[in-house]
C-alpha cells in the first residue's frame, strides 16, 4: 500500500493535463476545510468546485471491484470505511456550499475533463466575462475584445483617472 500514490497518479494526471490545456487553473491536493487528513484531488476554490477521481479498488467501483481472498473480512471493513468517508466528505463540502464531482479512475479522461470544464464555465458569473473585457488594454497580449463596456472596470482613483 505504500506504493499507491495519493496524488499525481495516472488517471488524475491525464485529467489535469486536459484541464490545464483548456486554460483552467486549479489547486491540487487541497485540504478539505476543517479536516486535517482529507484532501480534494482537484479544487477550484473561487467557485467552490471539488473534483475527486476515485480509484476502482479503494473506493469499491461497482464495475471493477474484486474483493481480495486473503483477509477478506479486513478488506470489507476497510472499503466500507472508505465509502463512508467519501459520503461524509461530500456531505460536509456540500454543506459548506461546494459543488462536488466524483469520477471513477476508469472513466475516459476526455469525458471527465469535458464535464469539469462545463461545470466550471457554467458556474462563472456573467460579470467575469465583463471584467475580462474591461481589463483588456491595447498592446497587451491576447486578442482584442469584440465589444467594450463603458463604465466597467476599476473605479477612478483619487486623481480621477482610471
Amino acid at each position: 500500500m505504500r506504493r499507491v500514490r495519493k496524488r499525481d497518479n495516472g488517471p488524475e494526471m491525464a485529467v489535469r493535463r486536459r484541464l490545464h490545456a483548456a486554460g483552467l487553473r486549479y489547486r491540487v491536493a487541497y485540504r478539505v476545510p476543517g479536516q486535517r487528513r482529507r484532501s480534494i484531488d482537484i479544487a477550484f476554490t473561487r467557485i467552490k468546485l471539488a473534483v475527486f477521481i476515485d480509484g476502482c479498488f479503494w473506493h469499491g467501483c461497482p464495475e471493477h471491484f474484486h474483493l481480495p481472498r486473503a483477509n477478506s473480512a479486513r478488506w470489507v471493513v476497510k472499503l466500507e470505511t472508505n465509502q463512508l468517508r467519501d459520503l461524509s466528505v461530500t456531505a460536509q463540502l456540500e454543506g459548506m456550499g461546494w459543488t462536488v464531482l466524483r469520477f471513477w479512475e476508469h472513466e475516459d479522461p476526455v469525458d471527465v475533463s469535458a464535464a469539469i470544464v462545463r461545470a466550471v464555465r457554467g458556474s462563472l458569473p456573467a460579470a467575469a466575462s465583463l471584467w475580462m473585457i474591461a481589463t483588456w488594454r491595447p498592446g497587451t497580449s491576447g486578442t482584442s475584445p469584440t465589444t467594450s463596456s463603458p463604465g466597467c472596470g476599476p473605479s477612478p482613483g483619487p486623481s480621477g483617472r482610471r
